[in-house]
């Protein structure tokens, strides 16, 4: 697949502070020990949860070795690749895009180093929405809420999904729960992510989200909370919406 086309539009949702916060972290991004140590932790159940919704889509049957061959599949917010390259490897077609330069470059390096396939893009969604490249599925995990304008964002990644195609996001809850959990003990206790990566007042609600995905024009389909065992040390898919939490949403339209 060709790079998608980029256009130049005067509304951007990129914040600029965001964009310099993980610059300033890209060359971790593959470092399971390092600022994105919880990514990595977090990632299996993602992966889980993002497979488990593409079969029920688009109908795949269970147990194929390359269950996402022929499905092209575009990343918003790839940072350096740690949900692009799963992908990439069950099969799929699959582009990178995000404003962050210096992850991208990371993101290009590492897939060369794998031996994997994928396109990267230096490129916020709406850069992309106005050309005519589409995309069977768009994933974005944990990024609206890095956003300035989050209708903006969705607006846009929306546009790049096919008619019958998917979207699957991940974001944290607007909560108390999220404040203590995500936030304080995240940032400030436990070290999971850096300080000040997440701003709690730009969490996201998931009638928020679904909100907007329907003025986009979507049908949310699924809400799946991510729980941490502590006793295991482990992420899991919950029904505990309180903290983390993924969603589906399809186009309408398609054969």
């Amino acid at each position: 697949m060709n790079p998608p086309s980029q256009a130049t539009g005067a509304r951007s949702s990129v914040s600029g502070d965001e964009i310099s916060h993980f610059d300033d972290l890209a060359r971790q991004w593959w470092d399971e020990d390092g600022d994105f140590k919880a990514l990595h932790r977090i990632n299996p159940a993602r992966i889980h949860y993002i497979l488990d919704r593409l079969r029920r889509h688009f109908g795949i049957a269970a147990g194929a070795r390359a269950p996402l061959t022929g499905l092209a599949i575009i990343d918003i917010g790839c940072g350096g690749g740690l949900i692009t390259e799963p992908l990439a490897r069950l099969g799929a077609e699959v582009t990178g895009i995000d404003a962050s330069s210096d992850s991208i470059e990371i993101a290009r390096r590492h897939a060369g180093t794998s031996g994997l396939s994928v396109t990267y893009v230096n490129a916020p969604p709406e850069s992309l929405a106005e050309g005519e490249q589409v995309y069977d599925a768009v994933i974005s995990m944990e990024v609206i809420e890095h956003t300035v304008d989050a209708g903006l964002f969705i607006e846009a990644s929306v546009r790049l999904i096919r008619p019958g195609g998917l979207f699957i996001g991940a974001t944290l809850n607007r909560t108390l729960k999220s404040l203590v959990l995500g936030k304080i003990a995240a940032e400030y206790v436990l070290g999971w992510v850096p300080p000040g990566t997440h701003d709690w007042r730009k969490f996201v609600r998931p009638s928020e989200f679904a909100a907007y995905l329907r003025r986009a024009g979507l049908e949310v389909s699924d809400f799946t909370g991510i729980s941490y065992a502590p006793l295991e040390g482990d992420w899991t898919l919950s029904k505990d919406l309180g903290v983390n939490y993924m969603l589906a949403a399809a186009k309408p339209g398609g054969e």
